[in-house]
């Protein structure tokens, strides 16, 4: 299989099999344990949906919704997607785009997870946290019929000690660099008006 072959909109779907917590009730401290332990809750959300979807899809959308929160930092990710633009923008306008931005990431990726099949997730160099450590980067490697995808989860521990996803690549391809470019260009088609940029986003992947 050649990764640019590969649907662009699928495979930015199945990295987000890491992108939540396993529960709002229980702390995971370590950042690689939290990440293995999510990738084998959304397997099961993904086979308790699959067999009824479409049917089911607000259940579904809900489910993956609620265990999101915990671990992207949505407010976060979505300043940096705005760049320059963030220092015009309100805090009206600010919060707005985080949350229609989290809703079009949900949305879009359960939409290509709801087909994960076989494909095997793999923790790689996984290194001792040093005292005090606030940021890292968890790798992984996606394996299937051969070929291996890799992954870097940028993450940054809060003052609350959670650990939180704030960026993520792809066999070198930055996801919130493309989301970025994605806001520029619209911002300057729509000549800085970011009313229209924020009411007419998607996070859909082309």
């Amino acid at each position: 299989m050649n990764f640019y072959k590969y649907s662009r909109r699928n495979f930015f779907a199945l990295i987000m099999l890491l992108l939540a917590p396993p529960s709002l009730s229980q702390s995971i401290e370590d950042p690689y344990q939290k990440i293995e332990v999510v990738s084998q809750r959304l397997v099961e959300i993904i086979g308790a949906h699959q067999k009824d979807y479409p049917k089911n899809e607000k259940q579904y959308f809900e489910a993956i919704s609620g265990l999101m929160d915990g671990l992207v930092d949505f407010r976060y990710i979505a300043k940096k997607v705005m760049g320059p633009y963030k220092a015009m923008a309100t805090r009206q306008q600010i919060a707005l785009f985080a949350q229609i931005f989290r809703q079009g990431l949900i949305e879009t990726y359960s939409r290509g997870l709801i087909n994960y099949k076989d494909q095997k997730i793999v923790l790689v160099e996984q290194k001792p946290l040093k005292k005090g450590q606030r940021t890292l980067v968890v790798k992984q490697e996606i394996r299937s019929s051969g070929n291996v995808f890799s992954l870097k989860y940028s993450m940054a521990r809060k003052k609350t000690g959670e650990w939180m996803v704030i960026n993520m690549s792809i066999s070198g391809i930055n996801l919130r660099d493309i989301f970025r470019n994605q806001f520029l260009q619209a911002a300057q088609k729509s000549s800085g008006d970011l009313d229209v940029v924020i009411t007419g986003w998607t996070s859909d992947i082309n």
